[in-house]
């Protein structure tokens, strides 16, 4: 029997079908935009879900997320939005089952990049094999600046903080890159206003994408905007879009700096903030 189609696969019209990563600073809300998602089920590498009442699941090392991971695969439960939050944690978790596993210290003590290309390809292999599921899987990470170089001079990106190699894998794999950021903007009293949002198209100051061209370039930091806008257009039958031809808008800094209160988890003195909290 051939392998091969003879029907297109049509687009993907439910969130969870999709592949999703969503960073930002520290306490802005990405867990809870993701535990908002249907079905959603927490595979938590670190601690930070105190405060919300949501389904979890304890990793402590990458043995604790494989099993996980062969469960959730079995059937047999009511889950249907898979989170990792932090994805950063299941990569450490990767790297130091593969050194226990070769018995190594480092990755380079393999030579040649062996040690490197054995993590990546383990890490890679396990979320691919989420990512094939039929479930939604939701991949949270922290902020970090980094300093680029262009013909013009140096410039500051926000991207989220994996590695290289494993912030490669994961953005090649995810359908949607959500950058959870605070924007100010003015009232109508003169006050500043600290609103937190999801950015959604690619831009020079910060990583973020959307496969789909579903969504607009900047939405509330809610779940429920976020699916009411995508289904939205799913209804409609909208093809992908093309981003925007004009500037975009450049980002509060991924930390706040020392001389300036305003762009953080906790708002500046007088300013009031909207969106989600944890």
């Amino acid at each position: 029997m051939s392998l091969l189609p003879t029907t297109k696969t049509p687009p993907k019209n439910d969130l969870a079908d999709l592949t999703v990563l969503a960073y930002g600073r520290t306490k802005i809300g990405k867990s809870t935009l993701c535990s908002q998602a249907e079905g959603a089920l927490f595979l938590a590498t670190e601690p930070g879900l105190n405060a919300l009442d949501v389904y979890q699941v304890p990793i402590l090392n990458w043995e604790d997320l494989r099993n996980a991971c062969a469960e959730i695969s079995a059937g047999n439960h009511p889950f249907k939005t898979v989170i990792i939050d932090t994805v950063d944690n299941a990569y450490k978790f990767c790297t130091q089952f593969v050194l226990e596993k070769n018995k190594i210290e480092h990755e380079s003590d393999l030579g040649y990049g062996k040690g490197y290309a054995l993590v990546n390809n383990e890490f890679q292999r396990v979320l691919t094999k989420l990512a094939f599921l039929p479930y939604g899987l939701f991949l949270v990470s922290h902020a970090k600046e980094v300093e680029m170089d262009s013909r013009t001079g140096k410039y500051t990106r926000i991207v989220p903080t994996l590695p290289d190699k494993a912030r490669k894998i994961v953005l090649g794999m995810a359908d949607m890159v959500l950058y959870c950021d605070i924007q100010e903007e003015a009232s109508g009293d003169g006050e500043p206003r600290m609103r937190r949002v999801i950015r959604t198209k690619p831009s020079l100051f910060y990583e973020a994408g959307d496969r789909t061209g579903r969504l607009p370039e900047t939405l509330d930091l809610d779940f429920a905007s976020f699916r009411t806008a995508f289904n939205a257009a799913a209804a409609k039958g909208q093809a992908p879009s093309t981003p925007s031809a004009r500037p975009p808008a450049k980002p509060a800094p991924a930390q706040p700096a020392a001389a300036k209160p305003t762009p953080s988890s906790e708002p500046a003195a007088g300013a009031a903030v909207t969106g989600a909290a944890k």
